[in-house]
């Protein structure tokens, strides 16, 4: 274990960094899990540091969710590593960005398809004498008369291995190419960054690279599927062959963990998944009984989807009980256990069948036996929700998991020490008991170390976006007059609403421009918000200034970062609560049932507050930044809400009406 100091590699520690530091190493020694909230400035990533002095000789894992993250860390070990020269580092993106193989379809089921066809005439080839595949004759036909739209081998992974002979009775082994371990090695002292890896590599397979070099990194830094999907992981660590327990764990931006967790463990059926699922399985054996028998369960599935659709809800719950008697109703199985074991045995044969073929393609069929096993789960587990949603005559169904703590202590636990951080984790008790539970979890929040002068923070008293409000004339007046105020502050802004439908509802009162500034609208299309953000944030390069009218929780609001110029502003109109239905009922039922009264705050109160501040998160990137922060929802001053708030906003926030508003911020722009 060395000291802090040896491997921190700034000339001093920012506010409370040291402290937030030493926490962090105290878990990488004794274990266990521990929470860092820490605002925008605190120097988070260094984090990073604190584990590598006092990891022993574990592996450091940091999972991030972005590029942008993953940007973050490579800089921040970069000048570790000028300190501690002998330190390396790789990392690892989704196989969708890093794969320079054509064809269509799924990449990951792509990748591991032609690795094991590759492999298998490698091998072949190799038992005739041919050690280095690149320069077998029939290897290198093989490849030229390749389909590229549906490949069954892959030059960059082939360009990537080389045979070596055991001793006599060992045979033969597939190891890695002299040219990926030479790339492997300057990767990891090097920090090639991701957009400059493929032409890096030099027609070698990206991923294959990457992980030659983490398998002999000090850190590993990846994406958050790396970690949170079960199977990824498995791959990964075998890869790597490492153990849970050899290992420290980073998570950032941990306030999107839930979010993550529940996501990858929930699945949907479409109706075109149903339709496409009868026609391959009328492609099958009609003298395989168990095909014969799950085509009788489909029109049963068709027609619960169908007695759904004259529903009067856009969403709502279904009870599994009666899908599955519903689903079995005439048909040879005496219940839904059966169905999903031969629809198993048939998802695996139709893969095997289409990898084949060179189709990466999920099919339907496993898809369907996805879903199907996952309903049948969702009958004795409260922690999965059934549901339908309807939109315009089209009915899909879910199994949607609402609770990610279980895999969140699963996967923590495993490891030698977990620390997750966020600027965004208020408040801690809350956070620690959604994603925990009753697990012991160390915490530790931070104040704002950003100089106070440098910001206004404003909470409305006399607005709100609450559903009685909504249509009230003045109100919405007021709401428009908070934003045509706010427009007199310098420089670029950007206002958030709770939904789509409100953010038009405003922008159509508030017209094309504001104060002389031109309104940026959210698209619903990601090309075309893409556009509009990059000529927004340029505009103080020519002079100028706009506003976003963007969404809470939208493309435009994390995971984005707006440093010195680019936004000067923010404020969120309303508080962004998910629509309240049946579901979200139901939701909210269930952490009542876990937590008593706190449940409510904590699955449909909390998620709201976190959605705000992280569009407010958006302005003050650096010490040197100054801006305006405003609420314009008068809910954000109740008790439950406020108390929700990171303790330096609800310490800061100046309360205030419309008028009061305007004197602030002409203040504001006077000092500016």
């Amino acid at each position: 274990m060395d000291p802090l100091e040896d491997w921190f590699p700034y000339p001093s520690f920012r506010p409370n960094q040291r402290e937030m530091l030493e926490f962090a190493a105290e878990t990488a020694r004794d274990g266990g899990i521990a929470m860092i909230d820490a605002p925008t400035g605190s120097g988070k990533s260094s984090v990073v540091s604190a584990l590598l002095a006092a990891r022993g000789t574990k592996k450091v894992i940091v999972a991030v969710r972005t590029i942008s993250q993953l940007a973050t860390f490579i800089r921040e070990l970069e000048l570790v590593r000028k300190v501690k020269p002998t330190l390396t580092f790789a990392y690892l993106v989704g196989k969708r960005s890093m794969c320079p193989l054509g064809g269509e379809g799924d990449p990951y089921r792509r990748c591991e398809a032609v690795k094991a066809f590759s492999s298998s005439l490698m091998r072949e080839q190799a038992h005739k004498g041919s050690l280095v595949p690149t320069e077998d004759r029939v290897i290198k036909e093989q490849l030229r008369k390749m389909d590229p739209e549906h490949p069954l081998l892959c030059p960059y992974f082939i360009k990537s291995r080389v045979f070596v002979k055991d001793s006599e009775e060992a045979g033969l082994r597939m190891g890695p190419s002299g040219a990926l371990r030479d790339r492997a090695n300057r990767v990891r002292r090097e920090g090639i960054p991701p957009e400059n890896l493929n032409a890096f590599c030099r027609g070698l397979c990206p991923y294959e690279t990457m992980m030659q070099a983490a398998r002999g990194a000090d850190v590993l830094i990846c994406n958050f599927h790396h970690l949170f999907n079960d199977d990824v992981r498995d791959q990964l660590y075998a890869n790597l062959d490492i153990k849970p327990e050899d290992v420290l764990l980073l998570i950032d931006e941990a306030h999107n963990c839930g979010d993550v967790v529940e996501g990858i463990q929930s699945v949907v059926l479409e109706a075109r998944v149903l339709e496409g699922t009868m026609t391959e399985l009328a492609h099958l054996s009609k003298n395989m009984k168990s095909v014969n028998a799950v085509r009788q369960v489909l029109p049963n599935v068709s027609r619960f989807m169908e007695d759904l659709r004259r529903s009067p809800k856009d969403e709502d719950w279904f009870d599994p009980a009666i899908f599955h008697r519903m689903a079995i109703k005439g048909s040879l199985y005496k219940g839904l256990e059966e169905v999903v074991e031969d629809l198993s045995k048939i998802a695996e044969k139709v893969s095997e069948k289409n990898k084949s073929a060179g189709i990466y393609k999920e099919s339907a069929v496993e898809q369907f036996s996805d879903f199907m096993y996952r309903v049948y789960r969702a009958g004795a587990d409260p922690t999965f929700l059934t549901l339908y949603r309807s939109s315009e005559g089209v009915v899909e169904l879910e199994v949607r998991n609402i609770d990610p703590s279980g895999k969140m202590c699963e996967i923590c636990e495993a490891h030698a020490g977990a620390v997750l951080i966020s600027g965004t984790l208020s408040p801690l008790d809350a956070y620690m008991k959604y994603f925990f539970g009753d697990l012991v979890v160390r915490a530790r929040s931070l104040p704002n170390s950003f100089p106070r002068e440098n910001r206004l923070l404003a909470c409305a008293n006399d607005v709100t976006t609450a559903f009685r409000m909504r249509r009230d004339p003045l109100n919405t007046e007021r709401i428009v007059g908070y934003i045509r105020a706010f427009a007199q502050a310098p420089g670029n802004l950007a206002v958030y609403f709770p939904s789509y439908q409100l953010l038009n509802t405003y922008a159509e009162a508030c017209g094309s421009r504001v104060n002389g500034k031109k309104i940026y609208v959210e698209p619903r299309e990601s090309g075309e918000a893409t556009t509009a953000l990059r000529e927004f944030v340029g505009l103080p390069e020519q002079g100028k200034a706009g506003i976003l009218f963007a969404v809470c929780g939208g493309k435009w609001s994390e995971g984005l970062d707006y440093r010195g110029e680019m936004l000067r502003g923010a404020m969120v109109v309303g508080l962004p609560l998910a629509p309240y239905n049946n579901v979200r009922r139901m939701v909210i039922d269930y952490y009542k049932h876990k937590f008593g009264r706190e449940g409510e705050f904590i699955s449909y109160t909390l998620p709201a507050i976190n959605r705000a501040t992280q569009a407010l998160g958006r302005v003050l990137r650096t010490p040197e930044d100054t801006g305006v922060l405003v609420l314009a929802e008068q809910r954000f001053l109740e008790q439950d809400v406020r108390d929700g708030l990171p303790p330096w906003m609800q310490e800061e926030m100046e309360r205030c009406e419309l008028e009061g508003f305007r004197r602030l911020v002409l203040k504001w722009k006077d000092r500016r």
